[in-house]
């Protein structure tokens, strides 16, 4: 499709491809069958009856007599104009015939301007400005001249005669002019405001892969550096320690070492997806999942670490475990981790955490809870349930799989994690 850029001028090629890209939208997209719509049959009637007024007055010198052939011939040569809106200039080319038959075979004394008046305006609206004057002149040329070379009347009162039917002409063309530059208006005015919608979209594209890549240096700079700094210490500290396997400060520099680089992992491929510019995605659900497929299958890795770093942890199954969509498969999986993370933060030390996970039919229930007082006086497990980023983003995370996240304290002390989440089609 032809297209100029925003702000530049246009040329006459333009103007005239919109214009006619109008005129066909207009008539593709609302006609019926051959483009017949409901207002062609009402013109039609008006049309013939007002042909027929014509044919009754027409009289005069070398007029035919007013029998019934007269009334069909009326009739029949204003059935073209259905398909006027469709084919306007052949419409209109087909009517002079008629016209100039109707003159020639069975001659009433009749104004082409009724039956003209539709084409003319017709084509003028499609774009053939040259058609909807010339056809009109040609017609009216010629019936002055055979109109003044067999009647004795001046040429003014001959003039006088078919005036009416030339300003007709002038109006149909003038009127098919304003509307085809209307709707040439409409059809730039839209596309204009396609391209500067579009131009807003890809702004707004490359202003977020900019934020993306800056995120993704800072991550790089800070956090996966330091996650990358403390798996060497930690495995440089297992080095000097003593080799005994039950060596509880071993322990906690294996569990040490084995989450920072499970975290590095995960950190390097969320810096990979955010590098990823070939598309739009959905940052807390499809693109999360893409960048760390992460699901319930990692839960026993995650109660051993958990439990490993002081706050031993009970998981309770209960339902068909069947498997689940991978969004709703890794939402669970991240609010289970925050909030287990969460007891280890804020509970107190060695403080227990009961995990529930119920398979419904049509959802998974998701139950995170512990009884014991927090270390600095807050609520157990994670403060305030608007305190901090973690519990707004499993609630962010459960609405992302289509289900939802509630987090508070207990009334007996502690606090509960619940959520629910749809689970689809795996």
């Amino acid at each position: 499709m032809r297209r100029s850029s925003p702000g530049s001028g246009l040329q006459p090629s333009d103007i005239k491809f919109w214009r006619e890209a109008a005129y066909r939208d207009d008539v593709n997209g609302k006609a019926w069958p051959l483009g017949i719509r409901a207002s062609d049959l009402l013109i039609l009637a008006v049309v013939i009856a007002v042909i027929e007024v014509n044919v009754a007055v027409g009289g005069g010198t070398g007029a035919a007599p007013l029998d019934a052939l007269s009334w069909v011939i009326g009739a029949i040569i204003a059935l073209p104009l259905l398909v006027c809106r469709r084919w306007p200039r052949a419409v209109l080319l087909i009517t002079f015939a008629e016209m100039i038959l109707f003159y020639l075979l069975h001659r009433r004394n009749i104004s082409p301007a009724p039956l003209m008046f539709t084409p003319v305006y017709a084509t003028a609206v499609a774009g053939y400005l040259a058609w909807s004057i010339a056809v009109p002149t040609v017609i009216m040329v010629a019936g002055l001249v055979a109109v003044g070379l067999g009647a004795n009347e001046r040429p003014v009162d001959l003039l006088a005669g078919f005036l009416p039917s030339i300003v007709i002409f002038i109006l149909a063309v003038a009127l098919g002019e304003v509307v085809r530059g209307r709707r040439a208006l409409a059809a730039e005015t839209s596309r204009r405001l396609a391209l500067a919608a579009e131009e807003q979209r890809s702004e707004a594209a490359r202003l977020l892969a900019e934020e993306r890549l800056r995120i993704a240096r800072e991550l790089h700079d800070t956090v996966a550096h330091s996650m990358a700094t403390i798996t060497v210490q930690a495995g440089s500290a297992l080095h000097v320690l003593s080799t005994r396997q039950d060596d509880p400060v071993r322990e906690v520099l294996v569990t040490i070492r084995d989450t920072s680089k499970s975290a590095l992992g995960e950190m390097r491929a969320v810096l990979g997806q955010l590098r990823d510019d070939t598309g739009d995605r959905d940052v807390t659900a499809s693109a999360d999942v893409t960048a760390s497929p992460l699901g319930l299958d990692r839960l026993a890795d995650l109660r051993a670490a958990v439990t490993a770093a002081g706050s031993p942890v009970t998981v309770t199954v209960e339902g068909d475990q069947q498997p689940l969509p991978p969004a709703v498969d890794h939402a669970a999986y991240r609010i289970l981790q925050e909030s287990l993370t969460n007891v280890l933060r804020h509970a107190a030390g060695g403080t227990p955490a009961d995990v529930r996970l119920r398979y419904a039919p049509d959802a998974l229930m998701i139950t995170v809870a512990n009884d014991g007082c927090a270390a600095n006086g807050s609520a157990a497990g994670g403060g305030s349930p608007e305190a901090g980023n973690g519990i707004r983003g499993m609630r962010e995370r459960a609405a992302a799989a289509g289900g939802e996240l509630e987090a508070g304290p207990r009334p007996g002390g502690g606090f509960l994690v619940t959520a629910t989440l749809p689970r689809g089609d795996a």
